[in-house]
């Protein structure tokens, strides 16, 4: 049995910076309104042209991460890619990261479970290696929200919230088991899934097809739709759940917490896990300002700037944690 750690961590995001200032000009909105239910100043989004796709910008952050990590891209032995943005509603993404980085004929596994997507990657890539089955697994969440919202005051809710970027991380082999991920922890609870939801295209529900014939402009069922407050409710349980759950399995104790990082959602969610748990700034780790929310993208980008900011040190106790739509959620207890 092995550990597995993380080797090597890398990000990117457009340069198109999207403040709330921008989006006022086009939805009926204001900087005040957005940040006082978000936290959000501003976001990245990709634009036309500067060839950013979701796996163009997976692409860039896991060659960071791979030369970070000191593996060579011929001893990737896996990939998995968290989304719900791919560039194609088949294939997923992961083969064309295969395709594009050069890589081996190694197997590529797509995760769609929104944001807790890297948790759960995370997770599933652990398993690989601590069973021995493979040595280096690549891990990306990319994200490409800006062109599939509703960018008007009808849509203002849920546009405002998300922005564009990618992280990556690789996974390798720790023989030391004191150290490298000690525990994942991952839950569902479908009962919820339309409460956060993209609903067409679906094969069960209304396909390409109907959308084409019906050329309604006022169909909203392929823009997102969240109900917020609900959403908020939940989220707040089952983050101090999950949380809790890693530690206890770990044998370790709020106080033991060096890094929590959150995923992104709403800086107001940040905030109540962090006043529960008394932990101080220095403890938690927040971006959601100038990115806004990149889903499966959120943890991994944070992770990264974290680490480079020399806020997380070896020896340390970092705690992920995520939760989304599905209703999904996780966590990971990781010792630096």
């Amino acid at each position: 049995m092995y550990h597995s750690k993380i080797a090597g961590l890398g990000y990117y995001v457009p340069e198109n910076r999207v403040t709330n200032d921008d989006l006022s000009k086009i939805i009926d909105t204001n900087d005040e309104w957005i940040q006082e239910r978000t936290g959000i100043q501003e976001r990245r989004h990709i634009t036309k042209g500067d060839g950013n796709t979701t796996t163009t910008m997976g692409v860039k952050a896991a060659k960071i991460a791979i030369e970070r990590s000191g593996v060579a891209k011929e001893d990737i032995d896996f990939i998995i890619f968290a989304t719900l943005s791919p560039d194609y509603y088949f294939p997923g993404p992961g083969v064309l990261v295969q395709r594009d980085l050069g890589l081996n004929t190694v197997g590529a596994l797509d995760v769609r479970n929104q944001c807790s997507g890297f948790v759960y990657a995370l997770s599933i890539a652990d398993q690989y290696i601590k069973t021995g089955m493979y040595k280096n697994i690549l891990i990306i969440g990319s994200e490409v929200h800006s062109t599939g919202l509703d960018m008007t005051t009808r849509g203002r809710g849920v546009s405002v919230i998300f922005g564009d970027g990618a992280g990556a991380a690789v996974l390798s082999r720790e023989e030391d088991l004191s150290k490298g991920i000690l525990s994942t922890h991952l839950h569902s609870e479908g009962q919820y899934a339309e409460e956060l939801i993209v609903k067409a295209p679906g094969m069960g529900g209304r396909w390409v097809t109907d959308i084409i014939a019906d050329n309604d402009p006022n169909d909203e069922s392929y823009f997102p739709y969240m109900n917020g407050q609900f959403v908020f409710k939940n989220a707040v349980v089952r983050f101090s759940e999950v949380i809790m759950e890693g530690l206890k399995a770990s044998n370790l104790e709020v106080s033991d917490i060096d890094m929590l990082i959150p995923h992104q959602a709403n800086l107001r969610i940040s905030q109540f896990i962090q006043q529960k748990f008394k932990l101080t700034d220095d403890q938690v780790y927040n971006n959601i300002q100038k990115y806004g929310n990149t889903t499966a993208a959120s943890i991994p980008i944070a992770l990264t700037e974290a680490w480079e900011q020399g806020k997380i040190k070896s020896g340390d106790t970092v705690v992920l944690a995520a939760f989304g739509s599905g209703f999904t959620w996780g966590s990971a207890v990781i010792k630096w």
